[in-house]
């Protein structure tokens, strides 16, 4: 089948070329005329990005940055990286708040030794002597681990505990593990700016987890926290139970320089205290002083009995200028 092109009006140059002789000129030189080259095809050419416009310069405020003399500050550019300033791998260290220790009056890690961590000194070093002694006499496992409890809540067990954690993991040839066992109001990692998480309730619950998997690594060498973990009705069972005994193994075997210190909850308030007395080798029993009656004291040992060591520290004793053991030392009496 034969198509028939339609027919069109020429064009304005086609009309022009009928009237006029376009190579006139050229002849009468004698020239050649070129012949007419085909048009060039049309090539695509990617067009560059334009140039990112160039970031303005930086403002140097900061006063941490003005106060580094010019002659010892790094050139632009030449600047350290960020893996300097921070672990490989942020995701596997917790990075406790300073800050957040000191506004509550705890010892302060890389801060210039005061009263407190003195005070501290003298208590973990008569449990580590005794620990010691009952690796020797009875159990290396049960040596490795210090329950810390107090008669009633309010009473400074947990700020004790986080204290002497902090104390202890300042050794060099050991490491501690800060376990949160009250259960029922956990706080320590509140108090040290973490980030809450599963912890121990997960690892009693659920024999499938590696409650190694649940320990929080922290920026504080030798340190390291379990949380509670996951609320539960039963918690007093879970702590009773055989798996517990699995747990603590665990973690004992994980490291053989670790000390396990275990916060409690107040052994006047809760079951689990006693509980818990059973599976350590010692007892710090935290006494509010002209808090805690005689008479509560007497009943938290006794309910604790499950643990044949119990030791007393004194806690929130009232300051006296010029009486305390370690403040004129370290200049907090003023000067005479």
């Amino acid at each position: 089948m034969t198509v028939t092109k339609p027919d069109r009006e020429p064009s304005l140059l086609e009309r022009a070329a009928k009237v006029y002789d376009f190579t006139a000129h050229a002849r009468a030189r004698g020239g050649v005329v070129p012949p007419v080259q085909p048009a060039a095809p049309v090539v695509d050419t990617p067009v560059a990005a334009p140039a990112p416009a160039a970031a303005p310069a930086p403002d140097f405020t900061d006063a941490t940055f003005l106060a580094i003399p010019e002659e010892l500050r790094a050139p632009i550019g030449d600047e350290f990286g960020d893996e300097v300033y921070y672990p490989e791998d942020p995701d596997d260290t917790a990075r406790i708040d300073r800050g957040m220790l000191a506004a509550n009056g705890m010892i302060v890690p890389g801060a210039p030794v005061g009263p407190l961590a003195e005070e501290f000194r003298l208590i973990k070093r008569q449990l580590l002597i005794a620990s010691a002694r009952i690796a020797e006499s009875e159990s290396a496992d049960k040596a490795r681990m210090i329950l810390v409890c107090s008669a009633r809540p309010e009473d400074g067990k947990t700020f004790c505990a986080i204290n002497l954690a902090l104390s202890i993991a300042a050794e060099r040839d050991t490491e501690v593990l800060l376990v949160d066992a009250d259960v029922a109001k956990p706080d320590i990692v509140k108090q040290l700016g973490l980030i809450d998480g599963p912890g121990l309730l997960d690892a009693l619950s659920d024999s499938r987890i590696d409650v190694e998997d649940l320990v929080i690594a922290t920026d504080v060498p030798h340190l390291s926290i379990l949380p509670a973990g996951t609320k539960t009705a039963m918690d007093t069972e879970l702590l009773a139970s055989a798996r517990t005994r699995a747990v603590i193994a665990r973690l004992l075997a994980a490291n053989p320089r670790r000390i396990i210190i275990i916060d409690s909850p107040p052994a006047l308030a809760a079951s689990a205290a006693s509980v818990l007395a059973m599976r350590v080798g010692q007892v710090m029993l935290v006494v509010r002083a002209d808090r805690t009656p005689e008479s509560e004291l007497r009943a938290a040992v006794n309910i604790l009995d499950g643990c044949e060591h119990i030791q007393l520290v004194l806690n929130a004793v009232a300051y006296v200028q010029g009486g305390a053991r370690f403040g004129s030392y370290y200049g907090q009496d003023s000067a005479q």
